[in-house]
């Protein structure tokens, strides 16, 4: 995993020299965990503090986890953009945005190459940014949500199948609370697959 992140690290200051932006780079149980979560990018927090969902981000993780019966340290968690992608406005206040096509283009062959490398037992994807990222730009959340479906990861001719499920964004249920239930709902879902599979006892 150090050589992966050193090879992004390279990559990253050959292409964008005069980018001051910190990688995030996934953390947790590098092999074989029950669990892989990806997420879109990192915010203000995860970039000042070099880490995955925390802050706001973490919150929500703390729930995620809570309802499948797991501890972070049992899963690994990422995001497709090691970067936080940021706007600024006309005041010049800086503040999120979606990642756009070159940063998705750059990234998710790495993301790629970091699922081959944990190998886990799930992929579960938060938001529509990161399921395309595995499924292509057609696929949605609203189509794929709370249900497992399989991708095919290919890195360097290397093929292989992993079980997928898809979540909506926690942070979609804040804009849309309508999602609250059926957020719940894929919750229990979820555990009852892993509980199925040996995730979870």
């Amino acid at each position: 995993m150090e050589q992966f992140k050193r090879r992004c690290r390279s990559f990253f200051d050959t292409l964008w020299p005069a980018e001051e932006k910190p990688l995030v780079f996934g953390e947790g149980k590098c092999d074989h965990p029950p669990v892989m979560l990806i997420g879109e990018a990192p915010g203000e927090q995860e970039s000042l503090q070099g880490r995955p969902f925390v802050g706001k981000a973490g919150k929500n993780l703390d729930g995620f986890l809570q309802a499948i019966a797991l501890r972070r340290e049992d899963i690994y968690i990422t995001n497709v953009v090691k970067v936080r992608p940021t706007r600024v406005s006309a005041r010049g206040s800086v503040s999120n945005r979606p990642p756009n096509r070159e940063e998705l283009l750059l990234f998710t062959p790495f993301l790629y190459e970091e699922i081959q490398l944990v190998q886990p037992g799930l992929i579960v994807t938060l938001g529509n940014v990161a399921l395309q990222a595995l499924m292509g730009p057609q696929a949605t959340v609203g189509a794929f949500h709370g249900e497992e479906t399989e991708t095919n990861v290919r890195v360097q001719g290397r093929e292989e199948r992993y079980p997928l499920f898809p979540l909506y964004h926690p942070a979609s249920i804040i804009y849309n609370r309508s999602l609250t239930q059926v957020y719940q709902d894929d919750l229990r879902s979820l555990r009852a697959w892993l509980t199925l599979h040996g995730g979870v006892n």
